[in-house]
């Protein structure tokens, strides 16, 4: 199953998030498919933003506000009247977790049960899409993939304030929003790489950031291994499954997006694949040791969704690495940031 275009024409969509990275990647293809999308974030937190490039608020209802203020996130989510919910927002760096523990609680635990009590008593609502991340999981460090059914936990403060978000999320499911017919899913996926990201501590940002400016990159833990992926993967698994939720609302739970598990790589793969399609560029890799901890091994089971929602990953890891410095390159030396991305979810749709 694909998300289908005219499934999605004129309706009425809530996307928390759409100022960041993949809020903004997905708040495009949403208007791309005609959909009606009310956005609720921050304002952009890097410089430059997908956001302002691409001029995202020329194409939706743009809101900026704090998920923290329950009160005027209540007011926005009621005046909007959606129909289907994406809650992207959050805050979604590892290392600044370590940096800023509460405010990172406060924003994706408080942050998210402050949505879902929002959605109580709303007549038109029927689905919700919240997306957390791979790294829910108590990992073990062991060389096996995750399922859906795995124990939560989090040894960071980011992930074990998405791990309690999960928690949340079911609780307001169970207790309220499924009896009132509202089906909700959470999307675990993480690793993603796509143009238009500036964010602190990532891989292909950090290495776009110091090559562009002839500078070394620098690389931590090069022998980490993850379930890489291009941004329109997931996003495409996310829109399927709300399309299937619309209709099928037993499908409601989680659901990992991602690779195969066979197909995970370390850092010092990707950045062989990124070096090759960019050229020029010099790297230096640490042994490991530097900074706080962070999971050495993750991949993710993703036979649930291939077989419950027909989702599978389309673009390989060379391809995403391909697509991803191909788009920094073009935008770097002038090209529309909007239309960049438009081109490659026009080439990712016309994919088999």
């Amino acid at each position: 199953m694909q998300a289908s275009g005219d499934f999605w024409r004129g309706k009425r969509v809530l996307l928390t998030g759409h100022t960041g990275f993949k809020g903004g990647w997905l708040a495009l293809w949403l208007q791309r498919r005609g959909a009606s999308v009310t956005g609720v974030a921050l304002a952009p937190s890097t410089r430059p933003s997908l956001f302002e490039l691409a001029h995202l608020s020329d194409g939706l209802d743009s809101h900026f506000c704090d998920i923290r203020d329950a009160s005027a996130l209540a007011a926005i989510i009621h005046a909007a009247r959606p129909e289907i919910v994406f809650h992207l927002a959050a805050q979604p760096l590892v290392r600044l977790s370590y940096r800023e523990p509460l405010q990172t609680f406060a924003c994706n635990v408080m942050g998210t049960a402050h949505l879902l009590d929002a959605l109580r008593g709303l007549d038109d609502v029927r689905v919700a899409v919240m997306v957390t991340t791979d790294k829910v999981y108590c990992n073990r460090e062991w060389p096996y993939p995750y399922r859906e059914d795995d124990a939560l936990g989090g040894h960071d403060p980011y992930s074990a304030s998405k791990a309690a978000s999960e928690i949340v999320i079911a609780s307001y499911r169970d207790a309220f929003l499924a009896a009132q017919g509202v089906a909700i899913a959470t999307a675990r996926a993480g690793n993603v790489m796509g143009g238009g990201d500036w964010s602190e501590d990532r891989l292909l940002p950090d290495a776009m950031r110091a090559w562009q400016s002839g500078q070394v990159l620098e690389i931590r833990k090069p022998e980490a291994i993850r379930p890489w992926q291009h941004v329109l993967d997931p996003l495409s698994g996310y829109l399927t499954l709300a399309q299937a939720l619309w209709t099928r609302p037993e499908l409601a739970g989680a659901y990992n997006f991602g690779p195969p598990s066979d197909e995970v790589a370390t850092v010092r793969q990707v950045v062989a694949l990124a070096r090759a399609a960019y050229g020029r560029s010099e790297v230096v890799f640490g042994d490991g040791s530097n900074g706080p901890h962070e999971a050495g091994w993750l991949s993710l089971e993703v036979a649930k969704a291939c077989v419950a929602l027909g989702v599978r990953s389309r673009i390989s890891l060379q391809q995403a690495v391909v697509d991803t410095v191909t788009w920094y390159r073009a935008q770097h030396e002038g090209a529309d940031a909007r239309a960049l991305c438009e081109a490659q979810i026009a080439a990712f749709e016309a994919l088999p």
